[in-house]
C-alpha cells in the first residue's frame, strides 16, 4: 500500500469501532485497549488456564478476575471452529497458530456496516456492548508500524471458511490495496485493522462510545451527555 492509497482508505474509512464488553469502557480509558494475549499478562494467567484460553478455540467468554483490577472479559470464538480452520488454514498453520495470532491482536472495524455484522451476530445480538469509535487517521499515525491489514473476518469460519495463512495479515507497506480495489467497493478492501499487542493510550484516539445491543442505540456513555 503506497502512501496515497493509505490516504484513500483513511477518507473512506475515517473511524474505526471496536466492539467490547458492556461496562468495559471506564477500564479501557484508564488501561487502554488490551488483546488477550496482554489481558493474560495484565491479569497473572498462566499455565494450562492461560493455555486454553490463548491457544484453544473459546466457545464462551471468560471473566478475569485479580486483586486490585476490575473484572475482564475476554470474549468466546463461537464463529470460528477447528474443523473450519483446518479446512482453510494454509502455511502449515495449525488451530492453535491461529488462536494464538488473533489473541495476540487488538481488532478494529473500518465502517459502520462491518460493525453491525458483528453487533447481529447470533452470538453477540442479545448482549449489549460498549462500542468505541475512534479517530483512523489520528491512531494509524500513532501506531503505524505495528498495524496490521487484512482482507477478511479473521475470527470467522461460518458458513464458509476463507483460506487464511501468512499471507492474511499485512503491515500497511505490504497489503496489496491496488489489488483488493478492483474488486471491492470502497469500505470493504480492508475488513481489519488490528494492533499488536495493546493500545495502551487508546483514549486518547477515541470520539465517542456508546451503548449497543444488535440495532438498538443507547445513551452516549462518552462524551458525557
Amino acid at each position: 500500500m503506497t502512501d496515497n492509497e493509505l490516504d484513500e482508505l483513511l477518507d473512506h474509512c475515517p473511524t474505526l469501532y471496536h466492539m467490547a464488553a458492556r461496562g468495559s469502557w471506564p477500564s479501557i480509558r484508564q488501561a487502554g485497549l488490551l488483546s488477550t494475549t496482554a489481558l493474560l499478562d495484565a491479569y497473572g494467567v498462566g499455565g494450562e488456564a492461560r493455555r486454553r484460553i490463548e491457544a484453544e478455540r473459546r466457545p464462551a467468554s471468560v471473566v478475569l478476575h485479580r486483586d486490585g483490577m476490575p473484572a475482564a472479559t475476554v470474549r468466546d470464538q463461537t464463529p470460528m471452529d477447528d474443523k473450519g480452520l483446518e479446512r482453510c488454514l494454509r502455511d502449515g498453520l495449525s488451530p492453535e497458530d491461529w488462536y494464538r495470532s488473533l489473541n495476540a491482536k487488538v481488532f478494529f472495524s473500518l465502517t459502520p456496516a462491518r460493525l453491525s455484522r458483528l453487533l447481529n451476530a447470533g452470538a453477540y445480538r442479545r448482549d449489549e456492548h460498549d462500542v468505541l469509535l475512534l479517530d483512523a487517521r489520528e491512531l494509524v499515525a500513532r501506531y503505524r508500524d505495528r498495524i496490521w491489514l487484512c482482507p477478511i473476518n479473521s475470527g470467522c469460519t461460518r458458513p464458509f471458511p476463507q483460506p487464511r495463512g501468512l499471507f492474511t495479515f499485512r503491515r500497511i507497506a505490504d497489503y496489496p490495496y491496488g489489488h483488493w480495489k478492483t474488486k471491492r467497493a470502497r469500505g470493504e478492501r480492508v475488513v481489519e485493522l488490528a494492533v499488536d499487542h495493546a493500545v495502551p493510550d487508546v483514549a486518547r484516539f477515541v470520539t465517542r462510545v456508546v451503548r449497543r445491543r444488535g440495532a438498538e442505540t443507547g445513551a452516549p456513555l462518552f462524551p458525557e451527555a
